[in-house]
């Protein structure tokens, strides 16, 4: 890893990049610090413990913002579109789904979602429909991507002979992981919202 300078933006930068490296499990002070060529104590500058630099660390991959509907865009499509870049920030790092679901993504994502939140109700949810609605979405992809990350589809030394609907299943529409399984899931779970929701539109 290259030598970054003690800024507080570059430790958390070097922290992503060990993380891809290493794995969370793999993840510690002592191994950034090594990596950027400084002693522990130089970092706690920055971070008094390794669960402050976790949650910084969250707030840097989330920090990209998700967005509003576009112009004339269903908010159905809005959901879908906003949990496709959800999945794809997550997968951007190894573990990353872990690392966001046991941290706290601070006032920043926070103010986000408020935002998100006004988009709903705007278009007519109540303040708690809109709420669980953009929260079932988010949980959603957290969870696939959870079990993307660990591996959570494998089934080695099956004997597929003994499995001929879970063969037919894979050949027609993809194995269980994946971008087919997940846009699967995604539009099941929105349609749901939809069916119990008054229609709404932009």
């Amino acid at each position: 890893m290259t030598r970054k300078g003690l800024a507080r933006e570059g430790v958390v930068r070097a922290a992503l990049e060990l993380l891809d490296e290493v794995g969370l499990d793999g993840l510690s002070v002592r191994r950034l610090a090594a990596a950027l060529g400084v002693q522990n104590p130089a970092l706690y500058w920055h971070f008094r413990n390794k669960r402050e630099l976790l949650d910084e660390m969250t707030r840097a991959l989330l920090a990209p913002d998700m967005g509003g509907p576009e112009d004339g865009e269903p908010w159905q499509d809005w959901l879908a579109r906003r949990a496709h870049r959800y999945r794809r920030v997550l997968l951007s790092h190894r573990d990353g789904a872990r690392l966001v679901a046991g941290s706290d993504p601070g006032a920043g994502v926070a103010r986000a979602f408020e935002e998100e939140l006004r988009v709903l109700t705007g278009l007519g949810f109540t303040p708690g429909q809109a709420l669980h609605t953009i929260a079932s979405v988010s949980h959603y992809t957290t969870g696939f991507v959870l079990s993307e990350q660990a591996g959570g589809e494998r089934a080695s030394g099956l004997d597929l002979a003994e499995f001929p609907l879970l063969v037919a299943g894979v050949r027609e529409g993809g194995t269980p992981g994946g971008d087919e399984a997940f846009t699967f899931g995604l539009r099941a779970l929105i349609a749901g919202v939809s069916a119990t929701l008054p229609d709404r539109r932009p």
